[in-house]
């Protein structure tokens, strides 16, 4: 009974991480861009008390063995970078990725930061920033006489100022992308950073090498599935429930022994 106890502790506390990483993905579920996060389960260790294979006799071997599991952990989640969900609106600074690719982002300590959240706004300098005031990468700076600002799809920031309705080039907007998107760290703030896993950025203009185009006027949305997440929470919550039962179980079980012998 007493190894029950732990394995299904384990399970209680791997059911409470994944109830976490559900609460997370449904907090984030107005987050512009922001991609749902998955949580992976492992199995531990196994205690081997009959090898499979081993001799039980000169001539035959024994077909499995005995072979007695000690729970289950969250061996990590994994952010889904599926494109969400593409919303027009009637902001010239909102842009959107369609497609593969991240934003760069220069951030005070002079990294660069990665994002899929296209809500930019204007500073005092007329500099593109974040709603964090990080500076767009590469800079775009719209000059204060500007009448229109408009993206083209490759990235190309262009303005119209008043008595030249010939549009000036300020800029080009590249975009950065990943061969694991899925092994970048998240900082929080929609920002992502380069890691081991995640590979070296593959910095080009949108649209070429398989990056996404440009979409401005446009917002992405979050990947939440309000409905798949509400299952998900579902299932987790059965689960706990057997894991709590199981243990209340093994307790009857040694209060009986505890009582009769």
């Amino acid at each position: 009974m007493l190894p029950a106890l732990w394995v299904s502790k384990t399970g209680l506390s791997a059911q409470d991480m994944n109830l976490t990483t559900i609460s997370n993905n449904l907090a984030n579920v107005s987050t512009t861009g922001f991609k749902r996060d998955r949580a992976e389960f492992q199995d531990l260790l196994y205690q081997i008390r009959r090898q499979p294979g081993a001799q039980s006799t000169q001539d035959s071997q024994l077909p499995s063995g005995l072979q007695l599991g000690t729970g289950v952990r969250i061996a990590g989640t994994q952010k889904m970078f599926t494109i969400g969900s593409l919303q027009t609106t009637e902001q010239p600074l909102d842009m959107a990725v369609n497609g593969r690719g991240f934003f760069q982002v220069l951030q005070p300590d002079g990294t660069i930061a990665y994002t899929r959240d296209g809500s930019f706004h204007l500073n005092s300098d007329g500099q593109v920033v974040t709603s964090n005031g990080f500076p767009l990468e590469p800079a775009i700076v719209i000059p204060a006489e500007t009448r229109t600002f408009t993206v083209g799809e490759d990235g190309t920031a262009s303005v119209t100022t008043a008595g030249n309705p010939t549009p000036q080039i300020v800029g080009n907007i590249q975009t950065a992308d990943f061969i694991n998107p899925g092994g970048l760290e998240a900082i929080g703030k929609n920002l992502f950073l380069e890691t081991a896993a995640s590979g070296a950025p593959q910095v080009g203009t949108p649209g070429l090498t398989g990056l996404g185009t440009i979409e401005q006027n446009t917002l992405e949305n979050s990947n939440v599935s309000v409905v798949e997440e509400m299952v998900n929470m579902i299932t987790t919550q059965r689960a706990y429930e057997m894991n709590s039962k199981v243990i209340s179980t093994a307790d009857q079980m040694l209060s009986f022994i505890t009582q009769n012998l």
